[in-house]
């Protein structure tokens, strides 16, 4: 069994783990993330790519309608590279009570959420597609943040204070020596290595299975209540601008332009097991209804992917134990040290990607409190990589640099503008990525495509700079496929049944991807 030292172990590589381990390394401590899965592969991967002004939560939530308010202008400024500041409309439809709209201006006013109500004539020079019928429209200061250039950002970061990220190394065990935390087990699922890793705390930042991870710890009844909610994607940006409905926060009631398509979201349901999400049909014709209200035409465009995500709420007494939607989305610290007499254990549960930083903030405080240290935070002022000095990105961010070497530069997917040296760059990084880590990093198969083209451009590029032999390659490929098909066969309508077609043809009848030789062990990556 490998064995390493540290002083903070963190669990989970979401937006709350990657912040945590930053803001620990940053106050000086050694400390090592481990995730199962690669960074931002679950909940923080798995969003509409919001980041809020405030405004879905001025009246349902009024504290987390804050938080959300002053942390958008400290990531738009640290995490510049991940953030397009695209500005948001509230916006009341044809059939949406007018009464909810003065309740919204006063908690937007009660909650310092920038705002202004403009004419619906604005509104539609803003957004031509909108809902020419809508009553009442307000700006806000609603943004769009890429979630995994923001965790790698902020890991990198943690890197540079010396932080180590161990990504595909599940926990399997916490040590514990009576009432003090000893260090974890985990497990290599790229070698199936054994590794221990001594410490003096650990932070669980394990999202909606943040339960099970305190469990191990002997510590029970932490009650973190997945909520699962479907998007999908849209083959190209319906808008330009977050569009939001002014309504009690509800399904479907939110559109967000994200790179090259936008964001239909949310259903609200409660689920057991947030490794097991389904994408139900009906809740799939929902969201598309749904956009219909917000944009008329909506479902004559292309839907190219759908997915869901499990929030990891806290469960609130005020509601129903099912009742997801109106749990509160405020962080929740749990301190095990007076809860369950442990030392050397801390749980984070809830909050909003928005609030990522702070959440972090707040849990190494306590962590900082309790060691009996002053280190204060200083994450709010310096920039990740990639972000200092930096502008806030724009959708035609990568066009720009494309243009610049066209002539000398292969374009490996079309879709997102991918180039060549970037897959490279990021393949002789890691060479043991999975097509899935490329595409969370590279936006590969991201597009309208959804990787019909660019992936297997991607694979021959792999095998032919000697990072994998032919049979890994198929592997990697297969396993990319599949995972792309969970997100298709409920959107199978349309020109998407034409494009679906037509990939298969190119996988099947030309490639004849199900008898290709594969390894066995790559299949699971």
């Amino acid at each position: 069994m490998k064995k390493l030292e540290t002083d903070v172990v963190v669990i989970g590589g979401g937006s709350t783990g990657a912040g945590v381990v930053r803001d620990v390394a940053m106050r000086g401590y050694r400390t090592i993330l481990v995730d199962r899965a690669d960074l931002g592969q679950g909940t923080t991967g798995r969003y509409h790519g919001l980041l809020h002004s405030g405004g879905r939560y001025v009246v349902s939530d009024p504290h987390s309608a804050t938080e959300c308010a002053e942390e958008n202008d400290i990531i738009e400024r640290i995490h510049a590279d991940a953030v397009e500041t695209t500005g948001g409309l509230f916006v009341v439809g044809p059939d949406d009570p007018l009464d909810f709209a003065d309740d919204w201006l006063k908690g937007a006013q009660a909650t310092g959420v920038p705002h202004e109500e403009i004419t619906i004539a604005e509104a539609l020079r803003r957004e031509p597609r909108l809902n020419p019928k809508s009553k009442r429209a307000f700006a806000v200061k609603d943004g769009t943040v890429d979630g995994w250039q923001m965790v790698w950002g902020a890991a990198r970061s943690a890197e540079e204070y010396g932080a180590q990220i161990l990504t595909y190394h599940e926990v399997t065990d916490i040590i514990r020596d009576g009432d003090k935390v000893l260090g974890i087990r985990a497990t290599d699922h790229k070698t199936g290595e054994e590794i221990q890793i001594d410490c003096s705390f650990v932070i669980n930042a394990g999202g909606p299975w943040a339960g099970h991870i305190a469990h191990m710890a002997d510590c029970p009844d932490v009650d973190v209540v997945p909520g699962r909610g479907i998007m999908i994607a849209m083959n190209h940006r319906l808008v330009n601008q977050v569009v939001n409905r002014c309504i009690y926060p509800s399904d479907g009631d939110i559109l967000v332009p994200v790179h090259t398509v936008c964001i239909i979201g949310t259903t609200d349901v409660k689920v057991d097991d947030p490794d097991h999400l389904a994408i139900p049909r009906d809740e799939v014709q929902q969201m598309l209804d749904a956009g219909e209200v917000l944009i008329p035409g909506f479902r004559q465009s292309r839907a190219i992917h759908a997915w869901s995500g499990a929030r990891p709420l806290v469960k609130d007494s005020r509601v129903a134990l099912t009742d997801t939607r109106h749990m509160s989305r405020g962080m929740s610290i749990i301190d095990h040290q007076s809860r369950d007499g442990l030392d050397g254990l801390l749980t984070i549960a809830g909050g909003k990607l928005t609030t990522y930083r702070l959440m972090a903030k707040n849990i190494v405080d306590v962590m900082v409190e309790q060691l009996g240290d002053d280190r204060p935070c200083r994450t709010e002022t310096e920039a990740v990589p990639g972000s200092k000095d930096h502008k806030n990105y724009h959708v035609t961010h990568r066009l720009a640099e494309a243009e610049k070497s066209l002539r000398k530069e292969q374009i490996v997917c079309e879709c997102e503008l991918m180039t060549r040296s970037q897959l490279e760059e990021l393949i002789d990084e890691q060479p043991m990525a999975s097509f899935d880590d490329l595409r969370r990093q590279l936006r590969l198969g991201m597009g309208p495509c959804q990787g019909g083209f660019c992936s297997v451009r991607a694979a021959g590029i792999m095998q032919e700079n000697g990072k994998a032999d032919v049979e890994r390659v198929t592997a990697l490929l297969r396993k990319f496929l599949k995972n792309r098909w969970i997100g298709l066969w409920t959107i199978l309508y349309g020109d998407q049944v034409r494009q679906t077609a037509l990939d298969n043809w190119i996988f099947q009848g030309t490639l004849d991807m199900d008898h290709l030789p594969e390894k066995a062990e790559e299949a699971h990556v």
